[in-house]
């Protein structure tokens, strides 16, 4: 049973909050024990297993409870919804963590690295054992497989959504296949199949400069897909490889992985650019920026919270 396999998860968190008295800390000190307690006690369990998504509302419906109430055992009403808390101070929220977007994170880490490391033990003994003929990322799960190797596929699809290939000698990249085009959405390339024959990016590049071949990529694909194709940079005697798209440098990070799962939890798709956060708004930047104590912070928060509020009833 996952429940009692992780049932020690609210026990120890429930323990560290009954020690926190309620009368003397402020909101700022709430906020700082929430985010560096609260949720910090599950992270070890979430990098390995999936939580499942009622047992990760149960953990974020606990921490809320102690969040809005002002003393041990009073329940008071939630003026702000779970959902304002879990969004980024640049958007009006207070940068809690959404717990089940957080565990799909550092799940997705456990498959960036079984990608990137895959002569390690744990790689080599995964793709044996559930994956023989194919990569990770296209196992699809099994009647017979372990409870660690489920949780990893939860993963799988995050890491998809923000992965694109990078160009070497063009021999493992699949053109029609693969997300290699460096543009926002999809990253994939827009132009119908057809009758094409081409199926490996090492066939658009000519052989003797060792350049793309400009003629052929014209012909081939339509405008908007030849302009960023040709805009690529050619490693010259370098394989291909995976990149992270929303990361400058291309290096997988928790942080960005839940931004984007964030961002596809929200929209139901990635946002247009590689903002993930979509930008925040600035009365709430000058807001948290002023020199002023944290409890003056919170307190216009929550009074610009609640006045929005009153507004839209009336």
């Amino acid at each position: 049973s996952k429940r009692r396999a992780f049932a020690y998860l609210p026990d120890v968190i429930w323990n560290h909050m009954q020690g926190w008295n309620e009368r003397t800390v402020s909101r700022q000190g709430k906020e700082i024990l929430v985010k560096g307690v609260a949720q910090a006690v599950p992270t070890f369990a979430m990098s390995v297993f999936y939580l499942t998504k009622t047992f990760c509302d149960e953990l974020s419906a606990m921490i809320g409870r102690y969040w809005c109430n002002q003393q041990e055992n009073e329940n008071k009403v939630h003026w702000v919804g779970c959902q304002k808390l879990t969004k980024s101070k640049g958007k009006g929220g207070l940068g809690f963590r959404d717990i089940h977007d957080f565990n799909i994170a550092m799940l997705a880490r456990q498959v960036w690295r079984l990608i990137e490391q895959p002569e390690s033990l744990c790689a080599q003994l995964m793709k044996a054992k559930y994956c023989p003929d194919c990569s990770i990322l296209d196992a699809v799960p099994t009647s017979n497989m372990s409870y660690a190797w489920r949780s990893i596929t939860y993963g799988i699809d995050l890491v998809k959504q923000g992965m694109i290939w990078r160009v070497g000698d063009g021999h493992s990249i699949h053109i029609w296949d693969y997300p290699w085009i460096p543009r926002a959405l999809a990253r994939r390339v827009i132009t119908p199949l057809g009758a094409n024959l081409l199926t490996r990016v090492a066939e658009l590049i000519d052989p003797t400069s060792g350049n793309w071949d400009v003629d052929l990529v014209n012909e081939t694909f339509w405008e908007e897909d030849a302009k960023l194709i040709l805009q690529m940079p050619l490693r010259d005697g370098a394989g291909d490889f995976l990149a992270w798209h929303f990361d400058p440098k291309g290096v997988f990070s928790v942080k960005q992985a839940y931004k984007l799962k964030r961002a596809l939890s929200k929209l139901g798709l990635a946002l247009a650019d590689g903002n993930l956060e979509g930008g925040g708004e600035a009365k709430w930047k000058r807001l948290w920026d002023r020199a002023c104590p944290g409890k003056v912070k919170h307190f216009v928060w929550r009074l610009a919270h609640n006045t929005l509020a009153t507004k839209d009833i009336l």
